[in-house]
């Protein structure tokens, strides 16, 4: 029998969709006000991989990962994701987001992602709050899963993700 452990560190990122530079920066701020330093900042691509917040937070998106430097508890990920969903209504005009602030964590094994909506890969965290492998790291790499968002397989993405895998494992080490 296996023993009953204690919820893991990780390093807590959110992905990022946006238009206006303003509400970016502002967003930036507040989160590094709740999470403390941001540790990385991926490049920013256009967010074309799909339509679907077009309708309501307009054309010409834009997409950014961002990590923190703090470590957090993997625990912690349902009540980040209600704090970063009442972050976005707070820009919200008209009931329109007008940002998109999806929280997640890196471990070393793979990259976890926090939704609202369940579907038959995703388990139910707490505070009506689902978890989702997203990608799984293996050979030197991130690995497609058949639910994995295009844009976390990107190149800047991947980039990304790397880089503050590898700087978790280091930071992992030093404890």
């Amino acid at each position: 029998m296996g023993i009953i452990g204690t919820s893991k560190k990780v390093r807590l990122f959110c992905g990022i969709i946006f238009s206006d530079e303003k509400i970016k920066q502002n967003t930036f701020t507040i989160l590094e006000n709740k999470f403390g330093r941001i540790e990385f900042v991926s490049d920013i691509m256009p967010f074309d991989f799909s339509s679907y917040y077009n309708p309501e937070m307009g054309e010409n998106l834009k997409r950014l990962w961002i990590s923190f430097e703090k470590l957090i508890l993997s625990s912690q990920l349902a009540s980040i994701k209600v704090f970063t969903n009442s972050l976005e209504d707070s820009f919200a005009i008209n009931s329109k987001r007008q940002i998109n602030v999806d929280p997640g964590y890196i471990t070393p094994a793979n990259v976890i992602l926090a939704t609202t909506k369940d579907y038959s890969h995703r388990i139910y965290l707490d505070n009506g709050i689902y978890g989702e492998v997203t990608t799984i790291y293996k050979k030197r790499g991130y690995i497609k899963l058949p639910w994995s968002y295009p844009d976390y397989l990107s190149d800047t993405a991947t980039k990304f993700l790397l880089k503050v895998r590898q700087s978790l494992i280091m930071c992992l080490k030093e404890e």
